[in-house]
């Protein structure tokens, strides 16, 4: 599982020419899922998203979360977190999960988050989206389930 995390000011979604979703101060979420991952990684994921201290302090410092801050969520599917590049110009996706998982687990993961974030917002899965943002910072944190250290246990 990987997740592109991007601070932004503010960040919006935009489907056939209407707005979709937007946010405030908080998180721009970008997820790829694999077909090896379960909903304990994805746990373990949002856990670590949600405890995520990239957000200043009163000194400047990196050191609050986004509840600290009543930061928004802005989840969008992005299966071309999995393209392979290794052979020629035109990327593979086949590591990219199968669509009927990758979208069960995508609204996992959104209803996870809904427990623990007061206003998450979505992209929608399979959709052709312009994804808007105003990055902070700019300030990005990728997280890979593996390289986290976080692996699938048996689905």
């Amino acid at each position: 599982m990987r997740f592109v995390i991007q601070r932004v000011r503010e960040a919006s979604v935009t489907i056939d020419g209407e707005m979709k979703a937007e946010i405030g101060k908080g998180f721009l979420v970008l997820i790829g899922i694999t077909d090896s991952d379960t909903k304990e990684v994805a746990d373990k994921m949002i856990r670590k998203l949600i405890g995520m201290r990239i957000f200043e302090d009163e000194q400047g410092k990196t050191n609050l979360a986004l509840s600290d801050v009543s930061g928004q969520l802005l989840l969008v599917s992005q299966f071309t977190l999995y393209a392979d590049c290794k052979k020629g110009n035109r990327p593979s996706f086949i590591k990219a999960g199968k669509p009927d998982f990758a979208c069960e687990m995508y609204e996992y993961i959104v209803c996870r988050c809904r427990e623990n974030v007061e206003i998450v917002k979505t992209g929608e899965f399979g959709a052709d989206m312009k994804v808007s943002l105003t990055n902070d910072g700019p300030f990005t944190i990728v997280l890979d389930s593996e390289e986290i250290g976080i692996s699938p246990v048996s689905k």
